[in-house]
């Protein structure tokens, strides 16, 4: 009987620690600010790199220098872009600027989509949910996979002749 009571308050002890540390662990996010009350993001995506300031705003977009219907003139890379705005439900809310280098337009667009993700849980960590859920805040690692030797390309093989 007495075994059973020190083992009863060894867990006790043991429970207690472990709420000790989760509430240790949970400590509430800080938003991230510059001293302009701008948010700053690196976004990557294929071979594409951008770096992403937002700030409160009418919802102007700018990419290197240009507006954003003018450098994506696709509208399927307009919409990728503002993807994170209308699943965190701040469209028009923020002002983007954004530089991005490498890799072509759709990488490009996927760069400044995951840099704008990044940078709005920054300025606003109550977001980071809606965007965590929907896939924003993960670097998509999938890149070309690089030429073998003997091999036309990563994978296609040069034709084959039996004789």
């Amino acid at each position: 009987m007495a075994d059973e009571i020190k083992t009863l308050e060894g867990l006790e002890a043991v429970a207690d620690g472990v709420e000790a540390t989760a509430t240790e662990v949970e400590t509430p996010r800080e938003p991230v600010r510059d001293a302009l009350g701008r948010s700053y993001a690196t976004g990557k995506r294929k071979d594409a790199v951008a770096r992403v300031w937002i700030k409160p705003g009418s919802g102007k977009v700018v990419v290197n220098g240009k507006p954003i219907n003018e450098y994506f003139a696709r509208p399927v890379l307009q919409m990728i872009l503002k993807q994170p705005f209308t699943v965190s439900g701040t469209e028009d809310q923020f002002d983007v600027m954004a530089t991005v280098k490498g890799g072509g337009l759709s990488g490009q667009a996927g760069a400044v989509k995951h840099g704008v993700s990044k940078a709005l849980q920054l300025y606003d960590p109550s977001l980071r949910g809606a965007l965590k859920a929907a896939g924003f805040l993960t670097r998509d690692s999938r890149v070309v996979e690089r030429k073998k030797y003997g091999r036309a390309k990563a994978r296609k093989s040069f034709q084959f002749s039996k004789r």
